[in-house]
């Protein structure tokens, strides 16, 4: 899991096993920022659009979270279209995802242990960083 900035820039990452459903891991990617500042706003995809996870993170942090209602739901709608055009902007993390594609050992997961994992990932956004500021 990762969080990027409105460049592209990571401001947070997580790694955990491809068990958990990606709303799980929100709030831990959200503990292992970077920076000390929380981002107002949260764009995801159609996987995100839960309702107690909107409310959780709306409440514990004071984040907005952006992501397109399912097909499938019920419930009535709280994505007005306006707030939606945010999603256009979602290609950003998408590019992050792409600039650690670069970086061989995080595309290709070798190490045995998440923690060396991990670090293999910080270092990769850390040469971002680097490369880019």
């Amino acid at each position: 899991m990762a969080i990027a900035d409105g460049h592209g820039f990571p401001l947070a990452v997580y790694v955990a096993s491809a068990s958990p459903h990606e709303t799980k891991l929100v709030e831990p990617t959200l503990h292992q920022r970077f920076l000390s500042e929380i981002p107002e706003r949260l764009i995801g995809d159609r996987a995100y659009d839960s309702d107690p996870l909107d409310q959780r993170i709306r409440e514990r942090y004071g984040v907005q979270l952006i992501a397109p209602h399912k097909f499938v739901r019920v419930r009535v709608a709280t994505q007005d279209g306006r707030v939606l055009r945010r999603y256009r902007r979602r290609w950003k993390i998408e590019r992050l995802f792409a600039w650690l594609h670069n970086f061989r050992r995080t595309v290709i997961r070798w190490e045995y242990y998440p923690e060396n994992f991990l670090g293999m990932v910080q270092l990769a956004c850390a040469t971002i960083l680097l490369r880019h500021l």
